[in-house]
């Protein structure tokens, strides 16, 4: 009677084995968890995001055992997954490719190679620890920082702050002119990778010598290189 629970009411599926799924799914959430330690090793990260994390491999691990060699299945459970839209910003590189991995390690575990599954979080997921805890890439990447300045409308702003930019940037790009205070200011938007982050205001204390000590505001970039 409990192991019919666990038969398909289809005649011509097979049953599921309730010892090894269990094993499967509880493997999957083991190995869901240890990726989302390492995903969190020196990173920024959101509370929804680590949680999936756990719980993703499991979920492709029941999916993977239910269809069980069934080709129909197989169909169906694409056409599902086909109609789901991630309503979301673009994520990073780095969490989309640990997404693929807990889904790969879900994989994985749903066929039932779960010794299998646990070396390719040990290997990869060792390798990523080593990579973030050497900071490696960190030295070639940009300090890139959106530049607000305001200036009167008398000041011709096209080339003011080139020799400025040229000091003190690794590149520059003018990517938004417009007016304000009824056209007697104009505020401009630049892109801009700063050579040293600790001549930020040696930086900010010239363009206000040029600008006429008028609002600077510099932030982050709205868009981080490692989007994709």
């Amino acid at each position: 009677m409990f192991e019919s629970l666990f038969s398909s009411a289809n005649a011509t599926a097979a049953s599921v084995d309730l010892v090894p799924f269990l094993t499967s799914v509880a493997v999957a959430l083991a190995l869901g968890l240890a990726l989302a330690l390492i995903y969190c090793f020196r990173s920024r990260y959101t509370r929804s995001f680590v949680i999936t994390m756990v719980t993703l491999p499991a979920i492709v691990a029941v999916v993977i055992t239910m269809i069980n060699g069934n080709i129909g299945a197989g169909i169906a459970v694409a056409g599902s997954f086909s109609l789901v839209r991630f309503r979301s910003v673009p994520g990073q590189a780095r969490d989309i490719a640990f997404v693929f991995l807990a889904m790969c390690v879900g994989l994985v575990c749903g066929m039932g190679y779960v010794v299998l599954a646990a070396l390719v979080t040990a290997i990869i997921g060792g390798v990523n620890l080593l990579l973030q805890a050497t900071n490696f890439g960190k030295a070639g990447t940009r300090v890139n920082r959106t530049l607000r300045v305001t200036v009167p409308e008398d000041l011709n702003h096209t080339h003011l702050f080139d020799d400025l930019f040229e000091r003190y940037t690794t590149y520059h790009e003018l990517y938004s002119v417009k007016t304000t205070n009824m056209g007697s200011l104009y505020k401009l938007i630049y892109n801009i990778g700063l050579k040293n982050p600790d001549e930020e205001r040696a930086l900010i204390d010239e363009l206000r010598c040029r600008n006429g000590n008028l609002e600077i505001a510099m932030t982050h970039q709205e868009v981080a290189t490692d989007e994709i």
